[in-house]
C-alpha cells in the first residue's frame, strides 16, 4: 500500500487547522508568507494530484520507447543519433559559411543595393543555423530520454532483487535499514537536483511557491520519467525487498510533509540529527546563504557531513531566484524545461548545448544576464558561446 495515499485524510485535517490557526493569527498582524492563499494553495493541490496521476500516465507514454524494453526503443536512439549527425553537420555549415566567405566590415557601403538584396549565401547560412536549431533539440530530448528510460528500467527495484539471493527479510531492522539507506539516496539526488539544469527543471515545481505552508509540501514534480537519479533500487543489491524499499519511499514522503511550515518553530537538541521546519525553510530560501542548502530529508546528518548545512538565522524568502508568476499547473511543471529548449535552440556549439542543459541552474542564469548586459551595452557578442534568444529570458 502507498502510504502517501493513505495518508491522504491526515493532509487535509492538518492544512485546515493550520489555516485556522494562521486566520486566528492574521487579525493581529500583517500577512506572512506562511498564510494560505486561494490561487496558490489550488496551485499546489493541482500539482499533488499530478503527481499522484503523472506517473501512471507517463509510464505508458514511454514504454514502448524505452531502449531494451520497448519495441520502438532502437527508434528513438537512432532518431537522436540521426539528429545529432544532422546537427554537427549543420553547425560546420554554418560555420564554414559565417567564416571568411563574407566581406570585411565596410566593404559594401550600408545603402548599397548590394547589402540590401539577401544573397544565396546568407539564405543558406539561416537555413543551416535553423536546421541546427531544430535537430539540436531533438538530439537532446531524445538522447535524455532514451538514457533516463533506459536506466530506470535496468535499475528498478523488482529486477536488481530478482538478479541474486540475498534477502534481509521485512523485520524490524530491515525496515529501519531501508529507511536510512532510501534516506542516504535521497540526500544525493536530492542535491543533485539543484546542482544539474537537467534534473533542477523536475524539482523547480517543488520550490516555485512564494509561499510556505502544509500546502507547499504537496506540490510535488510531475516529470521525474525525464530524469536520471541515484537507483533506490540499489538498495535491493543489499538484499532490501521491492516492498520493504517501497514502505521506505512512503515513509520518506511522509516525514517530509509536516515540515513544510512556519507555524513550527526550532526544536532544540532535535535539530542537531534531524531535518526540522526551520531547517527545511532554509532550504525554500531564495536568499544568497541559502542558496542549495539542507538536502536532507529524515537525517540532517548527511548536511552536515558534505559541507551543505544551514543554519535559520535570518528570515526566510520563499519562492526562486527570480519568480514565474503563474499558477498554471501547466506552466509551473514545464517552465524550465521550456527554458532549456530555447537555450538548446539558440546555441550554435554543442558545448552550449549540453552545458544550458547539464551544468548548474546558476550557470544558465549568470549566462543569460551576462548576454542581456552585453547586448544593453552595445558589445559584439561571440555566437559561438552565447545564445542571444536566451538574452530573452534574463534568469
Amino acid at each position: 500500500m502507498d502510504l502517501t495515499v493513505i495518508a491522504i485524510p491526515a493532509y487535509f485535517s492538518t492544512m485546515g487547522a493550520e489555516y485556522a490557526y494562521l486566520k486566528r493569527q492574521a487579525k493581529d498582524r500583517a500577512p506572512v508568507a506562511g498564510d494560505y492563499t486561494r490561487d496558490d494553495t489550488l496551485a499546489s493541490l493541482a500539482m499533488g494530484v499530478g503527481s499522484l496521476l503523472a506517473p501512471l500516465t507517463l509510464k505508458k507514454l514511454v514504454e514502448p520507447v524505452t531502449p531494451g524494453k520497448g519495441r520502438y526503443g532502437k527508434v528513438l536512439v537512432a532518431g537522436a543519433v540521426g539528429a545529432a549527425v544532422a546537427t554537427t553537420v549543420a553547425d560546420a555549415v554554418a560555420r564554414r559559411q559565417e567564416t571568411g566567405q563574407l566581406p570585411e566590415a565596410g566593404t559594401i557601403p550600408a545603402d548599397s543595393p548590394a547589402a540590401q538584396r539577401p544573397t544565396s549565401r546568407r539564405s543558406r547560412r539561416s537555413l543551416a543555423r535553423r536546421i541546427a536549431s531544430s535537430t539540436g533539440v531533438a538530439a537532446v530530448a531524445g538522447g535524455v530520454l532514451a538514457a533516463s528510460t533506459m536506466w530506470a528500467s535496468k535499475s528498478a527495484a523488482q529486477k536488481v532483487f530478482a538478479s541474486h539471493d540475498r534477502d534481509l527479510g521485512d523485520g524490524v531492522l530491515a525496515n529501519l535499514g531501508a529507511i536510512v539507506g532510501w534516506d542516504f539516496i535521497y540526500y544525493w539526488n536530492h542535491r543533485f537536483m539543484h546542482e544539474t539544469r537537467w534534473l533542477w527543471a523536475i524539482h523547480v515545481v517543488h520550490h516555485s511557491s512564494e509561499h510556505y505552508n502544509l500546502s507547499t509540501a504537496l506540490r510535488q514534480p510531475v516529470l521525474d520519467v525525464f530524469g536520471m537519479f541515484l537507483p533506490y533500487g540499489a538498495l535491493s543489491l543489499a538484499g532490501f525487498r521491492p516492498d520493504t524499499i517501497e514502505t521506505a519511499r512512503g515513509v520518506n514522503l511522509l516525514y517530509q510533509y509536516w515540515i513544510h511550515t512556519e507555524t513550527i518553530g526550532k526544536l532544540g537538541p532535535v535539530e542537531e540529527v534531524f531535518n526540522t521546519a526551520s531547517h527545511h525553510r532554509v532550504h525554500h530560501g531564495s536568499n544568497r546563504q541559502y542558496l542549495d542548502r539542507n538536502h536532507g530529508s529524515i537525517l540532517i546528518i548527511w548536511d552536515r557531513l558534505f559541507g551543505t548545512f544551514e543554519r535559520e538565522d535570518e528570515p526566510v524568502r520563499y519562492g526562486l531566484t527570480k519568480n514565474i508568476a503563474t499558477y498554471n499547473p501547466l506552466k509551473i511543471a514545464t517552465h524550465e524545461h521550456a527554458d532549456i529548449l530555447r537555450d538548446i535552440a539558440a546555441s550554435t556549439t554543442w558545448r552550449d548545448r549540453l552545458e544550458f542543459t547539464f551544468r548548474g541552474p546558476g550557470w544558465a542564469y549568470d549566462r543569460h544576464r551576462e548576454t542581456a548586459e552585453a547586448i544593453e551595452h552595445g558589445d559584439v557578442l561571440d555566437t559561438s558561446a552565447t545564445s542571444t534568444v536566451a538574452a530573452a529570458g534574463v534568469a
